[in-house]
């Protein structure tokens, strides 16, 4: 049986959220920038400024493309009109209205349109020095072991390299050259760890991630998650994935191995070994299934005590 909430519940919880505060103490201060709440509340206030010109929105950034002949001050005319309805105003601050060939910042990827009409993307600046600043409190960090300084950093790498996948990733900056020889060195200081050992666990902390720039899929039409259609979120939802995870998906016709529901990205997707043999690779013997689905089958193998 699936609960729905209604509409008129979603207005209270939302009007519950604004009224609670930043603190009992300060409870009129409201809802705190970068709270959990914030985005929605961003994307509710600022529904339909799509209308007013071509743009891309996440939450409160926003792009808007002009053509040669727009008149860029009546556009920002009429944002601040909408804008004003809502008691909000453009921050001249972070307003910037620069050519495409000179290339802009928007959700840490630096976009740039070169002379020979090319489209190129790669990660700002101020988001590589952020992974760059991290990883080195990491690397630097007296307190941690070597094994442990790699095992922290992997995640992070892992990660910041599927942001970018669609990136121009090659070259010693954005391939992270230059960072990953200075923790190799880094971890070959340890007296503990020769050069097999330091290479081994530098390769640990920096793992590679496929990448293809300008690879990426839009999504079709006016498409959204809460469309109902699972099918079409599952399908685009297989290409996160690789190898073996993306074929134990389209046997399966994208939905779980275990409880037989699609796996539309609302979880992520593991990979089970039927057989318990984690050297068996074999298709009959793999099975993609929900993470929750997987740590219940796991849950009735474990030996009692």
């Amino acid at each position: 049986m699936t609960n729905v909430i209604a509409p008129q519940q979603i207005k209270i919880g939302l009007w519950r959220c604004l009224k609670a505060g930043v603190s009992p103490e300060f409870p009129e201060q409201g809802t705190p920038q970068g709270g959990v709440v914030s985005p929605l509340l961003a994307n509710i206030a600022l529904n339909g400024i799509e209308d007013i010109h071509p743009s891309v929105r996440y939450a409160d950034d926003m792009v808007f493309f002009l053509k040669p002949r727009d008149n860029a001050e009546k556009i920002l005319e009429r944002i601040q009109q909408f804008l004003a309805k809502r008691g909000m105003n453009i921050s001249a601050e972070k307003t910037k209205i620069t050519r495409a060939t000179a290339g802009f910042d928007f959700l840490g990827w630096h976009f740039k349109v070169q002379e020979n009409g090319k489209f190129r993307c790669t990660p700002s600046e101020e988001n590589y020095e952020k992974l760059r600043k991290k990883a080195k409190a990491i690397v630097n960090n007296s307190a941690l072991a070597t094994t442990a300084k790699a095992k922290k950093l992997s995640p992070i790498i892992r990660g910041w390299r599927k942001y970018h996948r669609y990136c121009k990733m090659d070259g010693s900056r954005f391939s992270l050259w230059h960072l990953s020889y200075a923790t190799f060195k880094m971890f070959l200081k340890d007296k503990n760890k020769g050069k097999n050992e330091a290479t081994k666990l530098a390769n640990q902390a920096f793992p590679a991630v496929p990448y293809s720039e300008n690879k990426f899929v839009m999504v079709k039409g006016k498409k959204s998650p809460y469309d109902g259609d699972l099918l079409y979120w599952s399908q685009r939802n297989s290409s996160l994935y690789n190898g073996h995870t993306t074929k134990a998906l389209k046997r399966q016709g994208y939905k779980c191995g275990h409880c037989g529901h699609y796996l539309d990205g609302n979880e992520k997707v593991h990979l089970h070994h039927i057989d318990g043999n984690h050297d068996n690779w074999k298709p009959k013997n793999l099975l993609a299934v929900h993470e929750s689905c997987h740590d219940y089958i796991h849950m009735g193998k474990r030996p009692k005590v």
